[in-house]
């Protein structure tokens, strides 16, 4: 198995119009844990967006028009390719993605959840019957866009990847992927091959990857191309930002799901246990480099020392190193970049005063869990998404004060709240500015059918079962008229 992370993986080319095209221009696709090159990845730019987007188009009405069972039945074949072949994906995850096995393996039996998911949703209502003040048949029918944009992200490559799509195929759209410059095997190329088994037709599915020096000129096709209906973006808010922007102004629908700055919030009466396991899992759960990860850990004063106590000594317990070796919990950083951020945070945070209960030691790309208590709102790491494995703990004495701390972001994602007391909870979750809320749960929490998605700069639009639908799918207005309607008798 550790011969297997380590050896160098041959990519067959981008996948367009159900065809494998080798590149005459590749880029270093990077091992994060040790920089060996886990693979030289296909480099493409607006040509091969371009002829990916056509490909797509071309393929669009037939697919669009295939019965809703077929279009189910093949979301379910693309299940059981997936998920014969997930030992595949984890080993990609692990070596091309620094991720935990353990990490790895959620993603694959998760993605594989997804399509079937995708699968029932056809069997839902696609409309409905309306009223009408003349006798007509009146009726709201959802239809399929067209050819849609997914570009996704590098920390889970499997799950965001195929939650961007999977509804959007389902519902009769064609699809142009780009993976991450930083994952475009397990995020991208992987799902290619899976794809083509399942017998997807051709050009229903395309890949397009490159390199972070190509991704504006690639990103900009993808978004702006005319035939490009709509966008499925997850990643960074100033990038998500930039792709909102671009979308309206061509007037496409565009879903984005951004950054977070979420929190725990433990109230007096919390089981200790599960506040202290959410916490951990929330705050280093892949290195923090979730978009729902605890960066904040909010604790009622009076149970704040003990809590903070256990927080460190579960946390201290978590290993740190490579990923080929499968009790290391918490493996690198992406990239040199994401190491810098996550330094800067800790480093400004400390000359402003903040302690340090743990960690705060960064070796090449690698972080060590890290908590900071006397966090104040003028530190970077109060204000700023980390995306790291950095945690702040802060006590707070009543409830109010805790939605105060919470919603003191321009992020509103996710959060978490640890009580006995489900009414409290609930009262509180109704003043929270996030897109989700989990009572006696991490803030990490995702289902395939569920709506996903955030408020305020974590994005706009919703991922997951019929929201997904909604989203990519086109609402037309179908009447039949039976009561003969009579136009005025000047015409």
């Amino acid at each position: 198995m550790l011969d297997d992370l380590h050896r160098t993986k041959t990519l067959r080319g981008m996948y367009i119009g159900g065809e494998w095209r080798p590149s005459a221009r590749t880029f270093d696709d990077v091992n994060p844990s040790d920089g060996s090159i886990f693979a030289k990845a296909p480099e493409g730019g607006r040509a091969e967006a371009r002829a990916a987007i056509e490909a797509a188009q071309r393929a669009f009405p037939a697919w669009s028009a295939r019965p809703f069972h077929e279009r189910a039945h093949a979301m379910l074949k693309i299940a059981d390719v997936w998920e014969r072949r997930a030992p595949d994906f984890v080993a990609a995850a692990q070596s091309e993605g620094g991720g935990w096995f353990g990490k790895g393996m959620f993603e694959a039996g998760y993605v594989a959840e997804v399509f079937r998911a995708a699968a029932g949703v056809c069997y839902g209502p696609i409309g409905e019957v309306l009223p009408s003040e003349h006798g007509k048949v009146s009726t709201a029918v959802r239809y399929p866009m067209g050819v849609v944009s997914v570009i996704s992200p590098w920390n889970m490559p499997g799950i965001l990847t195929s939650r961007g799509f999977a509804f959007p195929m389902a519902a009769g759209n064609t699809i142009v992927l780009k993976p991450s410059e930083d994952t475009p095997y397990a995020g991208g190329l992987f799902f290619a091959e899976v794809l083509e088994e399942a017998g997807i037709p051709a050009g229903v599915f395309n890949v397009v990857t490159c390199s972070r020096d190509n991704v504006q000129e690639m990103g900009d096709e993808l978004v702006e191309n005319p035939l490009v209906k709509g966008i499925s973006f997850t990643g960074s808010t100033p990038v998500g930002r930039q792709i909102a922007a671009r979308a309206g102004a061509h007037l496409k629908k565009a879903c984005v799901e951004l950054g977070g700055k979420d929190s725990l919030i433990v109230l007096e009466d919390a089981d200790m246990d599960r506040a202290t396991s959410a916490a951990s899992f929330g705050s280093f759960m892949h290195q923090g480099q979730i978009c729902m990860s605890v960066e904040k850990v909010l604790v009622q004063e009076s149970v704040y020392p003990e809590f903070l106590r256990r927080f460190v000594e579960r946390a201290a317990r978590l290993k740190t190193g490579n990923v080929a070796d499968k009790s290391n919990v918490i493996g690198p950083m992406i990239n040199d970049r994401q190491v810098a951020r996550v330094k800067h945070q800790i480093e400004d945070a400390l000359a402003k005063g903040a302690k340090l209960a743990l960690g705060g030691t960064v070796r090449d790309r690698f972080v060590e869990p890290t908590i900071l208590t006397n966090v104040t709102p003028d530190m970077a790491v109060w204000q700023d998404e980390t995306f790291g494995p950095v945690a702040v703990v802060v006590p707070f004495r009543t409830d109010a004060e805790a939605i105060a701390l919470n919603n003191d972001t321009e992020y509103g994602l996710s959060a978490g709240i640890i009580t006995a007391d489900e009414d409290r909870a609930l009262a509180m979750a109704a003043r929270l500015e996030t897109g989700m809320c989990h009572v006696n749960c991490s803030s990490i929490n995702d289902e395939p059918h569920v709506p996903f998605g955030g408020t305020k700069a974590s994005g706009v639009g919703r991922h997951g079962g019929r929201w997904s639908m909604e989203t990519f799918t086109e609402t037309r207005w179908i009447t039949l008229d039976r009561g003969g309607r009579p136009f005025p008798p000047v015409f």
